[in-house]
């Protein structure tokens, strides 16, 4: 049985899930994990990036394929689509509604995707706008903690790097938020702090969290040690990016000062925060924790088609 259809008209926020919604996803995507199916027969996916993407667009490309879907679309859309020419991304998504089914979108701008919804007639999915937010990757994050430690509830969940630019940090967060007894730690330098809207709404459902320049401060008691990486391209100041950089990372050292039963999760790419050394390490989960993105899409895929 899939999830319940016609729940979402589209995705554009972590938001917009709730507790029942995801029992019924991650049950999905538990389910179709490994398979292949006929639900989305003769249906059409356009993924529509104007940020590079390797994870995001294959999974989701992947996933609509199992279900015997069909997948049109671009890269560097700024370049290769009429965005070189001036059309408004309004414009684009009225054109792209002709021709697919589903629009998953991936903007360099915040809001892009909540903009694209306003005037598209297909179930548009946000694959990251900016800064702002990747729905997406969030539902796989958590799909993935519950996968890898069999719960959710009452975990201690230590959101590092850049959370002041890292959309898949503040989704992460706003997921985590609808589950009894989290407790999050954001470590981070001040430059790349967590913004105050992902707190306030934080401090409004008691959730408690502190905020730590330091992993070695709160790494003793985490269950989950989710690692992003300091988004250059996204620093008008460079002095800035420099401070953040590298300041928080992840080796072999760091792993000695782990618990036995947690893990390390990143959304992916990495450069230098975590070393490859770690990689090895069993509790090392960021690799599987991009290959549960196919399952989780092609669930929420059937949510939003079938």
């Amino acid at each position: 049985m899939a999830v319940r259809a016609g729940t979402l008209d589209h995705v554009i926020s972590a938001a917009q899930f709730d507790r029942p919604l995801l029992d019924a996803l991650f049950a999905r995507a538990t389910a179709l994990e490994g398979t292949r199916g006929h639900s989305l027969t003769g249906r059409i996916m356009a993924t529509l990036f104007y940020e590079p993407s390797t994870r995001t667009r294959l999974s989701f490309e992947s996933a609509m394929l199992r279900l015997d879907g069909s997948v049109l679309g671009t890269e560097a859309a700024h370049v290769f689509s009429s965005a070189m020419k001036g059309e408004t991304l309004e414009d684009t998504i009225r054109m792209v509604c002709a021709y697919a089914d589903v629009i998953v979108l991936r903007h360099d701008r915040e809001g892009a995707a909540a903009q694209a919804a306003v005037v598209a007639t297909v179930p548009v999915i946000n694959a990251g706008d900016g800064p702002g937010e990747h729905p997406t990757q969030s539902l796989l994050d958590l799909f993935t903690i519950e996968r890898e430690l069999g719960r959710i509830g009452g975990l201690h969940v230590a959101i590092c790097g850049d959370l002041r630019f890292g959309r898949t940090a503040r989704s992460l967060a706003r997921l985590l938020a609808l589950y009894d007894g989290v407790r999050i730690s954001f470590v981070a330098p001040d430059v790349v702090q967590v913004g105050p809207d992902i707190r306030a709404l934080l401090d409004d459902r008691h959730v408690p969290y502190q905020l730590s320049p330091r992993l070695d401060d709160v790494i003793g008691s985490a269950d989950v040690v989710y690692q992003t990486r300091v988004q250059k391209e996204r620093f008008t100041d460079p002095a800035e990016f420099e401070r953040a950089r590298g300041a928080i990372r992840i080796d072999a050292a760091t792993m000695q000062r782990l618990p036995a039963t947690s893990v390390v999760m990143h959304p992916l790419p990495r450069v230098d925060e975590i070393d490859p050394e770690v990689d090895s390490d069993p509790r090392a989960a960021y690799f599987r924790q991009a290959a549960n993105g196919v399952a989780l899409r092609m669930a929420l895929l059937e949510l939003l088609l079938a």
